[in-house]
């Protein structure tokens, strides 16, 4: 949640931090700020709404080189100017973003009387805190270093001060970017892709200096070492290009992201098929979308490699701790690597003495740093809040190791390639979709049921109708139907029905009897179908490729209701608060 950039240059700092404030809209965008050092002054720009949709004009701050910039998802406080970032101490000569929660600032701020407080939010806090500990003759660093201890929960703060960016982190995302003469810190690569492909992952408990030069510290003062990577992302794939939206070119991406993702290098393959085999007691794990494609990787293992696992939700894993320990393998599925749920359950897994394999997207991320070993997907950035590429990317790497544990690892990269193909087929029908979209547009609900396989595909799909469009969607099992879910069907509702086995095709003639309105979309035409859309029978792949006309249902069913389909109503792309 929340995006940061910060820049100390050589460039116009203005300039760079609108660049970096769109790039990071996926992360928050009810409202924006930046601040900009203009000789001894602070100037500071805030506004509510999207920054694509209210850019100030920069010719005066054309020769400012040094500030950060701030785009908010709302958590304390409501979308204001106030309470948007960037935020000040008493003084003014203080500056800071922040993203987290500060889940002690009743208490904090209870301690700060006498000081003037403006907003709202937590954050504010973080400002006054530094400016008491200035007050008492800290210098600036010493005086970040204990403010930022002071504070409980995940949180990530960049602070300007003098000709000084000060950054520490402590659950949240932060990456500082190298260039030559300049330095770049923000939420997210991307911000700042376009100068400079060198890059610094903060891990938790670390902070840095930013001056003439950048220095490393622990959170105990103790300099460390910068460890830097090169990002393999171009600036190209962070763009929008030629599409309209993020999500649609991200759709389109898929065939290449797929064929990415069935090339794993081989001893990372060879090195999670180990732990899976050694393990006892395997548990998927994971948040929202991720949590489908959990759900999915149980199904694959059971019908592939004939090996039991275990589904959770991230946020519902504690819960299971009793049941966790050393003989424990627990796959952590994740497109950013950031979720604050899903980094909690890792937590509790670790404590138990669990092994973590991450499957995620994000290279540098927390949850990367906290795994035992990583399977990265390779979808490349994903900027549209509703994840679609790094889904079906990381539904492709855990069928490829469900064939390797199986010890048909070659079997799973054609599939892998046939689903490529298949996908890229689907992808060009979308104007079926869209005619379907506009026929759905008004109803009040849609079911999608599913069997197997195309039980969790059914869950992801009403997801991505329920984010993109905000009209309502629920994905059932077809054989619980008539539990409880034939209550809700009346004259015209639509039901998509995922597939064409008997068992199905009679959940979907109890659907049809009472009025439904029934859209297959399987290998073969049914009588019971209203509307066919034809996919074809890939076996296990087929999960893959029976998303994809689900997306673009989403996606044009967004444009349709009147939605921006990249910024999906109160929602987030990385959910980095609990």
């Amino acid at each position: 949640m929340c995006g940061i950039i910060a820049y100390r240059g050589k460039r116009s700092a203005g300039e760079v931090l609108l660049h970096g404030l769109r790039q990071l809209e996926y992360r928050g965008y009810d409202s924006w700020g930046i601040a900009l050092k203009n000789g001894h002054e602070l100037e500071v720009v805030r506004r509510t709404g999207k920054i694509s949709a209210s850019a100030p004009k920069l010719a005066r701050h054309k020769g400012l080189q040094l500030g950060l910039g701030h785009t908010r998802w709302a958590t304390h406080g409501g979308v204001t100017e106030s309470n948007s970032h960037p935020h000040r101490d008493c003084s003014g000569s203080v500056v800071l973003a922040h993203n987290g929660i500060v889940e002690n600032y009743q208490e904090l701020k209870r301690g700060l009387q006498g000081h003037r407080f403006s907003s709202e939010t937590d954050t504010e806090v973080i400002a006054h805190l530094v400016e008491k500990e200035l007050a008492g003759g800290a210098p600036l660093r010493e005086a970040f270093r204990s403010a930022f201890l002071k504070l409980e929960g995940r949180n990530a703060v960049v602070l300007l001060s003098g000709e000084e960016l000060l950054v520490a982190k402590s659950g949240s995302p932060m990456v500082l970017g190298l260039g030559d003469g300049e330095s770049f810190v923000a939420s997210d690569v991307p911000a700042f892709l376009r100068y400079t492909d060198r890059a610094v992952f903060l891990a938790d408990g670390e902070m840095a200096v930013i001056g003439d030069d950048v220095r490393l510290y622990d959170l105990q003062g103790t300099p460390k070492p910068l460890k830097e990577e090169t990002i393999e992302w171009s600036p190209e794939q962070a763009e929008k290009g030629e599409y309209p939206h993020f999500m649609l070119k991200e759709m389109m991406e898929q065939p290449e992201a797929l064929l990415r993702a069935g090339n794993l290098p081989k001893e990372d393959l060879a090195a999670a098929v180990a732990m899976v085999r050694k393990a006892k007691r395997v548990f998927a794990i994971g948040c929202g979308t991720a949590a489908q494609v959990a759900n999915l990787s149980t199904y694959l293992f059971s019908c592939i490699a004939e090996m039991p696992s275990q589904f959770a939700i991230g946020s519902e894993f504690s819960h299971l701790k009793p049941a966790i320990n050393q003989d424990t393998l627990v796959i952590a599925v994740s497109q950013s690597g950031e979720t604050a749920d899903l980094l909690e359950a890792v937590a509790t897994a670790k404590e138990r003495g669990a092994k973590v394999l991450a499957v995620l997207n994000v290279k540098g991320s927390s949850l990367m740093r906290e795994a035992h070993h990583t399977l990265l997907v390779n979808a490349g950035p994903e900027k549209a809040v509703a994840s679609t590429k790094a889904t079906t990317a990381q539904m492709a790497v855990l069928l490829l190791l469900a064939h390797a544990v199986a010890g048909r690892a070659d079997e799973g990269k054609r599939l892998i390639e046939s689903a490529s193909r298949a996908v890229r087929e689907m992808l060009s029908r979308s104007e079926e979709m869209r005619a379907l979209a506009q026929r759905l547009r008004d109803r009040q609900n849609i079911y999608i049921i599913g069997r197997g396989m195309n039980y969790p595909v059914a869950r992801e799909g009403a997801i991505k109708i329920q984010e993109v469009s905000t009209l309502h969607a629920e994905g059932i099992a077809g054989g619980e139907l008539k539990h409880y879910a034939l209550a809700l069907v009346e004259k015209g509702t639509p039901c998509i029905v995922l597939g064409s086995g008997k068992d199905i095709l009679g959940n979907a003639m109890e659907i049809k009897s009472r009025g439904g309105d029934i859209i297959g979309l399987s290998p073969e035409r049914s009588e019971v179908f209203d509307t066919w859309i034809q996919v074809p029978d890939l076996g296990p792949a087929s999960a893959i490729v029976q998303l994809v006309p689900l997306q673009l249902l989403a996606y044009h069913l967004g444009i349709a209701r009147g939605m921006d389909p990249d910024y999906c109503r109160n929602l987030a792309k990385s959910v980095t608060v609990k």
